[in-house]
Parts: structure tokens; C-alpha cells; sequence
């Protein structure tokens, strides 16, 4: 059985604030026109139907300048396109996590991502789109439901000109999308531009965007902006796990391409983990257990690029507690975070400021990382220090927990990874294999959850078109751990340890209820899709013979309910399904009175 993932769970949205009164008829010229259809290869069927920015939306909330005002501090400089909103919390967010802490000292051009919640509940018109895009992608990339990514391209260099002596500024893109790789690929574009020739060109780069295709996956998409032609491939749920499908070279038929990204979210693993490579086992027994997290990082760089390589070490299981790549003191939840009155939330931190050692000393795990320019050298090994000894916390790079992990260690990892280091092994490479391993270790520890779970699916013979559709039988922790005893990990891994204590803590974790409430929804739909296929095998014509006018109809009112239903959901039913089970239902119809065949096939009213 395919791996699949959560849904997001435990995601609060908060009150809507007052939003901005700018004129939201001062759009764009863009929206005045009728856009051609995307470049991305066939237009979707519906995507023909889409209005001025919906596509701009699909990709991207908006995009932001952050300046620096010697009054002010911080501030919005502009927001493009002009019409879209954002609540002054959520300004106040952006501003704050898009400048580096003032201890960074990061002089030239510096790229770092964030996270922050939704301030305000905003519906969005494209919901069929988005949900389309959502159902097909794999769990770590479906968009976000009550954060916002900001992909940030901060520069600062000296200016005499300004009274601060430093220019410095940040064009900042927000987005729902977890696309790392791609949105920093395309910062790298603009961002250089913007600086060189200042708005005009950020209003042409958002028409470029509205200008794409919707970012489906399992499509191959060229997206022209600013004259640069970018061409990528979303993954899709079905891949198979730990392979690219995009060709990594040109075609001939390329000849506009500029880029070509292999991949649109991923992060260097090895680059990321090197500074702390002998403790990874740990660290992904962490992640997996939702376990409260903080990463203390030189710069923001450094930190958001750890938090997500942290965040996806556990792929293709998707991460369901709350993350933040780069995280200040400023921020929103910072109280929240820091207080001592109760035990640190489920959360992985990315901080800069040293002021977070002391802040945070009472976490009970604490990763601190050096620079990763020294990914080159053979790391030394860093045993793991208690929290007693926080003191050199600001000093030295290492691991602080009193955790004792459920696994023992995989030594063969470790070794393949030095020898790579001293044969210079490609990077490339080195991430792969680390990747890899993360992967298969992931996949050994899902497998045995995912058959028990597919144990609890009734049998299709038990499934009656008459009756309700039977209900999933009931997760039990005591029937699951007796598995493991033939069915277990060690059918698929080496590694010997606690494997049930491990499963026994990851059973109350945020990550295998948002996993397990995902895996129940599928299966209650896939209860649904076979409900209905049973009906479609039916002789209606029969059936109502035997029934009064009043239940016919009542039974058609159920019938169309079931069909709508369906078609909301998107059931996974066999092709053709829908559309006899329709023309049953009109069959039905036209064996009534007259005056009753106009009521049924009358619309319902909303």
C-alpha cells in the first residue's frame, strides 16, 4: 500500500483583524485584460475560466518589499499586486522575521525562509483548483491552512549615502506553497533585478506569474519570468518514493529554457545534518515523536535551511506539529513559546539571537550549530552534552538532551558518510545517500502501522447498496503491537532496539494522529466509492416496483445527495461510475408523474 500522509491538524486560524483600507479597486493594468492561457503545456479543463490573478493566487498570496526607516525600524514598503490584503499582524510578522537579527552581521545578499500564522480567514475563489492540486500531492507538499511561508532575499551593503551607513532591504515572497528550492531559485531572479531597477519590474514579474498554468502536480511546467524560462516538475502522491521525474538535462526542444530544477522543495540534507551528522538517528527519532525542538544557528540561513531539513527527515510521513524556520523574539508566539509554566509545545524552533540560550534553557532538546561552510572537513565527533552544562550553550556546536534513544545506533551510515567526506564525494551524492537512508528508515517504521490499519477495512462482500456503508473497525494500540512480533520493522531494517517502546510514543504523538486521521478519511471515501459502485450494479427499474410514489422519491432525494456528494469529494470510483449511476437516477425520474419529474430535476436551492 502507498504511503500516505496527515492532514493538517491542530491548525487555529485566528479572529479576522482589520485588514488595510487600500483601495481594492487599484488593481494592476493586467486585470484589465484577457489573459492567454498558461504556458505550462494543455490547460486544464476549468482553467479556461479562471479570472485576472487566480493564477498569481495559485502560486503566490503576494509579494512584499521590507525596508529599513531609521524612525520607523521595519517596515512594508510596498505590496504587490497593490489589490492583495494582509492584516498590519501579519505585516508586523513580515517585517520583523525578513531582516536577519542585528548580531548576523550579514553583509551582501543573504536567502533564509519563514513561517508564521494566518492572522485572518481569507476564502479563497480558486477552492476546486487548490483542492485538486492538494489531492494529488504528495503529504509534505500540500498547502499550508493556517500559515504562510515568506521566502526572503535579504541584501545589505555599505551606502554612505544613507544616514545608517547600510543599505538594506528585502523582497519577500509569500505563499502557502512549501516549494523551497523553486521560490528561492526564483528569488535569485527577481530579487537582483527589483534592486537594479525597483518597482516596475516586480509589477511585470506579477504578470509573468499570472501568466502560468496551476501548479498541478505530476506535470512538467515552463514558467517564464523576467525573461528567464524556469522548468519544473511537481511530484505527485503516486511517485515512487525517493526518485525525481524530471529529466535533469535540456531537450532540443528546450531551447527557450533557462533552468531546469530537479527538484522544487527539497534541501541539502548532508549540508544541513553534517555539523551534528552523528547524532541523525536521534534526531529523526525526535522529529518523528514531536518532540519540542530548537535549532540555535549563526544566521537565518543556516537556521530555516536545519528546521526543514529536520521537518522532512521523516518524508513521506508529513510533519503535523507547528515549525518555524527562523523565529525572533518579536514574534507573535514568542511568550507562547518561551514560558516556563508549562511543558514546551510540540514545535521545532529556528533561532539566531543568543539571547534564546537563556530564554530557552528549560527545553528539553537543544541543537546548536556552527557554519556549514565547514561541510568539506571529516566532523569530529560530538558526544551528546545534558542540559546541565548550557552554560557553553553560545560557544559550542553540539547536541543537548537528556533523550536516550529507542534505537540503537546505525554505525554503517556514519562510516559511508566519513568515507565520502574523505574521498570528496560529491554533495550531491552525499545528500542522496543520507535521503535515501532517512527514507527506508521512515518506510520501515510505516509499513507495519499501514497493513494493520489496512486490516480494518471491512470486506467488499459485506458492503450491501441497500444499507449504510459499514463502518472502519477501530485502531487498537494492544491488536497493532501484537503485529509487530511477525509483521514488524525487522522484515525491512537492520537496526535493533526498542522498536515497540519507539511505537508506543509515536502512538501519542501529534504525528501519527494527523497521519492516522488522513489514512481514515481515505478509506471512510474509499467505504463510499464502493457503496456506490454497488448501487450502480443495481436494477433500479426493479427495485422501486415494489415501492410507493413517496419512497421512490425519497429514494431518488438520497440517491442525487449520494451523487453530488461524491462529485464534491471526488471519490475515488471507477470510471464511469458516476455517470450511470446519473443515468439510473434519470430513469427513475421519468417512470414518475410529470408534475414530480419537474420538482426533482429542478436545482436544489442553495
Amino acid at each position: 500500500m502507498a504511503l500516505q500522509g496527515p492532514e493538517e491538524v491542530g491548525e487555529q486560524v485566528e479572529e479576522p483583524e482589520d485588514l488595510d483600507d487600500q483601495d481594492a479597486s487599484s488593481i494592476s493594468p493586467a486585470e484589465e485584460i484577457t489573459l492567454p492561457p498558461g504556458p505550462g503545456g494543455d490547460e486544464e479543463p476549468g482553467e479556461a475560466f479562471l479570472l485576472p490573478w487566480d493564477r498569481f493566487s495559485a502560486w503566490l498570496h503576494c509579494i512584499c518589499v521590507v525596508g529599513f526607516d531609521l524612525e520607523l525600524g521595519q517596515a512594508v514598503e510596498v505590496i504587490y499586486p497593490h489589490h492583495s490584503k494582509l492584516s498590519e499582524k501579519e505585516k508586523t510578522s513580515i517585517c520583523y522575521l525578513s531582516f536577519p537579527d542585528s548580531n548576523s552581521g550579514c553583509l551582501g545578499d543573504t536567502q533564509f525562509c519563514f513561517r508564521f500564522r494566518q492572522g485572518s480567514n481569507r476564502k479563497s475563489s480558486l477552492g476546486c483548483f487548490l483542492e485538486n492540486t492538494d489531492r494529488d500531492a504528495p503529504p509534505c507538499l500540500k498547502r499550508e491552512q493556517g500559515h504562510y511561508y515568506g521566502y526572503v532575499y535579504f541584501r545589505q551593503v555599505r551606502d554612505k549615502s544613507l544616514k545608517r551607513g547600510y543599505f538594506q532591504k528585502s523582497l519577500v515572497l509569500i505563499s502557502k506553497l512549501p516549494y523551497v528550492t523553486f521560490f528561492h531559485s526564483l528569488l535569485k531572479i527577481m530579487a537582483p533585478e527589483y534592486f537594479e531597477k525597483q518597482e516596475p519590474c516586480l509589477e511585470a514579474a506579477c504578470n509573468d506569474v499570472d501568466r502560468w498554468p496551476m501548479p498541478h502536480p505530476g506535470r512538467v511546467l515552463t514558467l517564464p519570468i523576467m525573461g528567464v524560462v524556469i522548468k519544473v516538475r511537481i511530484p505527485t502522491c503516486y511517485d515512487k518514493a525517493g526518485t525525481s521525474q524530471l529529466v535533469h538535462r535540456l531537450h532540443q526542444s528546450d531551447s527557450l529554457v533557462s533552468i531546469v530544477l530537479p527538484t522544487i522543495h527539497e534541501v541539502d540534507l548532508f549540508r544541513c545534518f553534517h555539523p551534528v551528522f552523528f547524532h541523525i538517528q536521534m534526531l529523526w527519532e525526535l522529529v518523528l515523536l514531536g518532540e519540542a525542538l530548537v535549532v540555535m544557528a549563526p544566521s537565518p540561513a543556516e537556521s530555516s535551511e536545519t528546521v526543514l531539513a529536520l521537518v522532512s527527515c521523516i518524508s513521506p510521513l508529513r510533519y503535523c506539529s507547528d515549525f518555524r524556520p527562523y523565529f525572533t523574539i518579536h514574534d507573535s508566539e514568542f511568550k507562547e513559546y518561551t514560558t516556563r509554566t508549562q511543558a514546551p509545545p510540540s514545535v521545532i524552533l529556528g533561532v539566531t539571537n543568543p539571547f534564546f540560550a537563556k530564554t530557552l534553557q528549560h527545553w528539553p532538546h537543544i541543537i546548536r550549530i556552527g557554519d556549514m561552510k565547514q561541510a568539506g572537513e571529516v566532523a569530529k565527533q560530538m558526544k551528546v552534552k545534558k542540559l546541565k552544562n548550557l552554560k557553553t550553550l553560545d560557544s559550542k556546536p553540539g547536541v543537548y538532551t537528556a533523550y536516550k534513544p529507542y534505537l540503537n545506533k546505525d554505525e554503517e551510515i556514519i562510516k559511508q558518510l566519513q568515507k565520502g567526506v574523505q574521498q570528496k564525494r560529491p554533495s550531491a551524492a552525499q545528500n542522496a545517500i543520507l535521503r535515501r537512508y532517512f527514507l527506508e528508515l521512515t518506510q520501515s517504521f510505516i509499513i507495519p502501522l499501514e497493513r494493520y490499519v489496512a486490516s480494518l477495512m471491512p470486506l467488499q462482500k459485506s458492503i450491501s447498496p441497500w444499507k449504510s456503508p459499514p463502518q472502519l473497525r477501530p485502531f487498537v494500540q494492544q491488536d497493532f503491537m501484537k503485529t509487530l512480533e511477525k509483521a514488524g520493522p525487522q522484515l525491512t531494517s537492520r537496526l535493533k532496539g526498542d522498536w515497540i517502546g519507539l511505537y508506543r510514543h509515536f502512538l501519542k504523538s501529534p504525528n501519527f494522529d494527523g497521519w492516522f486521521r488522513s489514512r481514515k478519511r481515505e478509506m471512510t471515501q474509499k467505504l463510499e466509492a464502493l457503496h456506490l459502485e454497488a448501487l450502480c450494479e443495481e436494477d433500479l427499474q426493479q427495485r422501486i416496483q415494489k415501492h410507493t410514489e413517496v419512497e421512490v422519491v425519497d429514494l431518488v432525494l438520497k440517491l442525487k445527495d449520494k451523487l453530488s456528494q461524491a462529485e464534491r469529494e471526488q471519490l475515488p470510483v471507477r470510471p464511469g461510475t458516476l455517470s450511470k449511476l446519473r443515468a439510473h437516477i434519470e430513469a427513475v425520474i421519468l417512470t414518475l408523474p410529470e408534475d414530480l419529474q419537474g420538482i426533482l430535476h429542478k436545482p436544489p436551492t442553495s
